[in-house]
Order: C-alpha cells, then structure tokens, then sequence
C-alpha cells in the first residue's frame, strides 16, 4: 500500500466517524417523541428496501407526515 494510498484510507475513516458522530448528535435532539420515531422507522425501512430512489421525495412525504401529526395532535 502506497503512502497515498493509507492516506486516503485515513481520511475516508475519519470522515465516516465525523458523519456517524453527527447523524447521533442530530438524531438524539430530533427523535424527541413517538411520532418521530415512527416516522424515523419508516423512513429508515423504506431505505433499506428501496436502494434507488428519489430522496427528495422521500424527505418532503416525511415532512408532510410531520406536518400531518403536528396539526392533529
């Protein structure tokens, strides 16, 4: 393995732990009762069953389904 090679092997893990360590922060703070959890869950599942797919569309359906439990509750 080349030096360049380690370098960006490196990098390429400590930005992996920097994401991780911020979607915990994040998902800590936003995961603050059930209806976001369910919809966490979902948004979650449909990644795992879906591999491509639109994540824009994805983001604003949970949106809309906040929106939708903010409203009625």
């Amino acid at each position: 393995m080349t030096v360049a090679r380690a370098f960006v092997d490196g990098v390429t893990a400590a930005a992996t732990g920097a994401i991780a360590g911020a979607g915990f922060v994040l998902g800590r703070r936003a995961l603050i009762d059930l209806p976001t959890v369910l919809i966490a869950l979902s948004v979650f599942g449909i990644l795992r069953t879906t591999r491509k797919g639109p994540d824009p569309v994805l983001i604003a359906l949970a949106g809309v389904a906040g929106l939708m439990l903010s409203t009625s509750v």
